[in-house]
């Protein structure tokens, strides 16, 4: 038999403390030290390892160093897509390719995922080989560009 449980609140109704002892007791913050950062001052290493915002008490720990590259798939590419990309002229129709720069679409990679029956000629900096691969089946080209840095000896002075 389920018994509703009354509310501890109710228990404390005309009691003025609210079972907190005497009852200038439990009155503000300064029962627990303060409020925020109070306290943290004047005294050697009180509350000071809490602090992470101010950057006392820690240590510079790991930050992650990798560049993150945006990468498209090739499902991306149907005829509506490109169709639409064509009339924002962020790309141009020749013949039968259509011709992508997908730097000036934001992307650094395309990715294999998915397939294409059009004729594609992608400019990009990174593919995968079963990206170019099924590019190549439909007909298309891809232009990858590694970019490398030119080194000291291979330049003129």
């Amino acid at each position: 038999m389920v018994v509703n449980k009354r509310k501890k609140v109710t228990k404390y109704r005309a009691h003025t403390t609210h079972g907190g002892g005497h009852r200038k007791k439990r009155r503000g913050a300064g029962s627990r030290g303060g409020r925020g950062n109070a306290g943290t001052g004047k005294r050697a290493s009180q509350k000071v390892a809490g602090l992470k915002s101010k950057g006392i008490g820690i240590h510079g720990g790991f930050t992650s160093k990798t560049i993150s590259e945006k990468a498209v798939t090739l499902n991306y590419f149907t005829a509506k897509t490109l169709n639409q990309l064509v009339e924002k002229k962020l790309i141009t129709k020749e013949n039968d390719f259509y011709s992508i720069d997908l730097a000036k679409l934001g992307y650094q990679k395309l990715l294999s995922t998915g397939d294409t029956k059009l004729k594609l000629k992608i400019k990009v900096r990174k593919v995968t080989p079963r990206a170019e691969e099924k590019v190549k089946a439909a007909g298309g080209e891809i232009i990858s560009e590694d970019v490398q840095e030119a080194s000291p000896e291979t330049s003129t002075k």
